[in-house]
Parts: C-alpha cells; sequence; structure tokens
C-alpha cells in the first residue's frame, strides 16, 4: 500500500512537484505520465528513497519512505531511464554482484539468476555487457532490479529507446510481474503502453495532479464515448443529407456522440441512399487528454 500526501519538491526556487497526493493498493500497475518538465522522474526518485520531498509524507508499506528510505530499498526494485551497467562484467557475474550486496545466498543468486534469465527470454551466452544490444542490456537491467524478488518496482521509461519487438516483451513482462503479486510504478512516453498496461494513471502538469484513476474513471473526465459511422454512397456529387460528414481517401465517416445520435444518423443515411459499412466506438486516448491538458 502506497500513501502519498502532498509531496512538495523544490530546485531552488523551481516547484517539481506542487501538493501531489495519490494512494495505489498492492499488485497495481501505476502509469505517472506528462508533459516533458511534469515531474514524473522526480516524483519515482522520491517513491525510490533517492532524494527526499521538501514537503509532504510517503509511506509505502507502513515505512515512513522520508525518515527511513534505507528500509524501503531492501524491498525495492528500480530501473532508471538510463541504465548504468558495468559493462566489463559478464551478465551473470553482474547478477551475483547485486545479490551478494542483498545479502542473498550463492546458491539462491543461481537460482533467481537463470529463472529471470529465463523469463526475459535472455541468453548472454557468457558475454559481457558492453557486448549486448541496447535491448539485451534493457532486460539485464530488469533482471538486476528483481534479482532480490522485491515486491515494489519502478521503472522510469522502461522501453525507451528500444525496438518494437523487444518493448512489447518488456512491456509484457511488466504486465506479468503484476500476476506475481507484485506492485509495479512506471513512467512512460509511449501512452499506448500506458492504456494496456495500467490499473491507475496519474497524470501531472508542471507538478501538480490533474487527473488520477482508472482508464475507464479517465475517459468518463475527458469524455465519454463517441460512435464513428463508416459508410459508402452512389454519387457523392448528389448525396445530401442533413448529416454531417467528412470524406477521406474514398471512404465517409460521421460521427455521433450519443446512443440516440447513432441510430438517428445510421437511419438519416439509409434513407438517403448510403450503405453503412461498420460503426466503430472512440474512447478519448491518453494523447488526446494530454493534449487537452496542454503544456
Amino acid at each position: 500500500m502506497i500513501a502519498a500526501r502532498n509531496l512538495v519538491k523544490y530546485y531552488g526556487e523551481f516547484p517539481a512537484l506542487d501538493g501531489v497526493s495519490f494512494d495505489l493498493d498492492d499488485g497495481e500497475i501505476f502509469g505517472v505520465i506528462g508533459h516533458n518538465g511534469a515531474g514524473k522522474t522526480t516524483l519515482l526518485k522520491i517513491m525510490a528513497g533517492l532524494i527526499s520531498p521538501t514537503a509532504g509524507s510517503l509511506v509505502i508499506n507502513g515505512i515512513d519512505v522520508v525518515k527511513r528510505p534505507l528500509d524501503l530499498k531492501r524491498n525495492l526494485g528500480y530501473l532508471p531511464e538510463e541504465s548504468r551497467l558495468y559493462e566489463t562484467m559478464s551478465v551473470e557475474a553482474y547478477l551475483a554482484f547485486f545479490g551478494e550486496i542483498y545479502g542473498l545466498p550463492a546458491d539462491v543468486i543461481r537460482k533467481r539468476s537463470m529463472e529471470l534469465l529465463d523469463e526475459l527470454m535472455l541468453d548472454p551466452d557468457g558475454k559481457k555487457i558492453g557486448e549486448l544490444s541496447k535491448g539485451m542490456k534493457r532486460k539485464v537491467a530488469i533482471a538486476r532490479s528483481l534479482i532480490h524478488d522485491p515486491d515494489l518496482l519502478i521503472y522510469d521509461e522502461p522501453t525507451s529507446g528500444l525496438d518494437p519487438m523487444t518493448s512489447r516483451s518488456v512491456l509484457d513482462y511488466i504486465k506479468g510481474l503484476r500476476n506475481q503479486g507484485k506492485t509495479v510504478v512506471f513512467s512512460a512516453h509511449n501512452l499506448f503502453q500506458v492504456e494496456e498496461a495500467c490499473d491507475l494513471v496519474l497524470i501531472l502538469r508542471r507538478g501538480k495532479v490533474v487527473a488520477k484513476g482508472s482508464m475507464h474513471e479517465l475517459r468518463e473526465a475527458f469524455g465519454s464515448i463517441t460512435y464513428q459511422i463508416f459508410f459508402r454512397i452512389p454519387d457523392p456529387a448528389t448525396f445530401s443529407t442533413p448529416v454531417s460528414y467528412i470524406a477521406s481517401n474514398g471512404r465517409y465517416m460521421a460521427e455521433a456522440h450519443s446512443i440516440e445520435d447513432l441510430n438517428r444518423m445510421t437511419a438519416t443515411l439509409a434513407a438517403a441512399g448510403a450503405t453503412i459499412e461498420r460503426i466503430e466506438s472512440h474512447y478519448p486516448t491518453l494523447e488526446e487528454m494530454l493534449l487537452k491538458i496542454g503544456q
């Protein structure tokens, strides 16, 4: 359980965070999004115990992170946006090194390392980390964050710079961590990933919370469902109807904002000689929400 109350962080006179509050239950994936400079990384660093807030409180699983940040780290896995790896070490030696830092026995380290490399579909084949691709290095960093089997994971842009296939692999793995009962907090510029993976989303703007909730709650807050009606017409030059529509690449589309509008518009289009091809439901996306919020 995470409880943040009125978190404030100043860098000099600049307020990177300004009164951020939220609650998060165990075993959920929590997305933090916003434009550049919104305060995402600052919030994640505070949650990881790396920096202290100027004011406010943060309690994670009964630990006061402001007063006892070291106690948190025993059960925390952190992944920064840019992974600094020891590139002259082999993957196995690297994971063993961090396992020893967490006080794990050698047999546990070997078992955990083998499990993680298998789950992440990572076969280093004895290579040094510096010889690996960027995607493989990112997976090594994820394995490092999990070597001590923490319950809380904080990932800053976990798929940043990865090719689509590796990005999909990493996202699927993160979603699977929820099934293991782990709590994951992550930021991402890829908003489709946030929509797909997260149980809850926090939207920041200039250090302030402008919205938070499930995707269903955010869609309701930013605009209800619309219906897009795609249709064909026999002769565009003679087609006349009171329904507004747009044409694009030989296709025609009208948009309804309620079931009542949908029924009325489809009946009107059909009476005017149009052939309805399909109807699609459309919810506001996170990208559309951020555009509404503005910089």
